[in-house]
């Protein structure tokens, strides 16, 4: 009798500690399934205390409006046949969603931010997301509580432009450092220093006619395109403030 309950006792779940490491196993599988974000959730009340204040968000509405003028007038030129052939909706501001970042990882190989609004707000996967001068970049995941957004300067970021003063569209992609690169697939492309780069008109994945950024600098043309270096008009390293948009196109 007493051999049987030594037998028993010495199973591993009457161990007290495999069941803690048994816990930890748990966790760490559900944080690995979820994507972090549990871990984002706890997060989004640690860093409540250092959001930005109520100042900072009256600055981000100001420069909204400064931004909406330059859009006015680019919506003017805008491609119309090309949004009757694709049948495009106009975006909406009825959607729109006001948002704190509370962490960024700009300076890494991943570029994103992290914003204080998440499901629970109505924030989407692909939502485009926008800082005062222009366009930021667009939601990749979110939790209940916050979303995470990858930059246009991220190396997986690759988005449809417009040059306005050729009228030409591009391909913008991310290169992991805060240039990222404008490619047009024509070595003859009449592209200056100064030309001013927007979301393209028959974009799927963005709004038409946001304001991107300016062309810093061209690079030498291969055989079948010419790239060129663009400087962002949105500094995610300085922006505290962010508008989504969550309006379908």
């Amino acid at each position: 009798m007493l051999d049987i309950r030594r037998i028993s006792t010495s199973r591993w779940w009457h161990k007290k500690k495999n069941w803690i490491f048994f816990g930890i196993f748990l966790f760490l599988f559900y944080v690995r399934i979820s994507k972090g974000s549990f871990y984002k959730d706890i997060y989004y009340f640690i860093s409540q205390p250092f959001w930005p204040g109520q100042f900072q968000k009256e600055i981000i509405l100001k420069s909204i409006d400064q931004e909406s003028l330059i859009k006015l007038n680019l919506l003017k030129k805008d491609n119309k046949r090309l949004r009757a052939i694709l049948s495009l909706q106009e975006s909406s501001d009825n959607d729109d969603i006001l948002a704190a970042v509370i962490s960024r990882k700009t300076g890494s190989w991943w570029r994103q931010i992290i914003l204080n609004k998440g499901s629970k707000d109505g924030v989407k996967i692909g939502s485009t997301v926008l800082g005062p001068g222009g366009l930021l970049g667009r939601v990749n995941n979110t939790s209940y509580l916050t979303s995470s957004v990858t930059l246009l300067t991220s190396p997986v970021s690759k988005v449809g432009v417009w040059v306005d003063r050729i009228e030409i569209s591009g391909l913008l992609v991310g290169l992991g450092n805060d240039y990222p690169s404008l490619m047009l697939y024509s070595k003859d492309a009449d592209i200056k220093v100064g030309d001013f780069v927007s979301s393209s008109p028959a974009s799927t994945l963005l709004p038409p006619n946001i304001p991107i950024g300016i062309v810093q600098s061209i690079d030498e043309p291969s055989e079948a395109k010419k790239t060129a270096k663009i400087l962002l008009l949105a500094k995610p390293q300085a922006i505290d403030w962010v508008q989504i948009l969550n309006s379908k196109i």
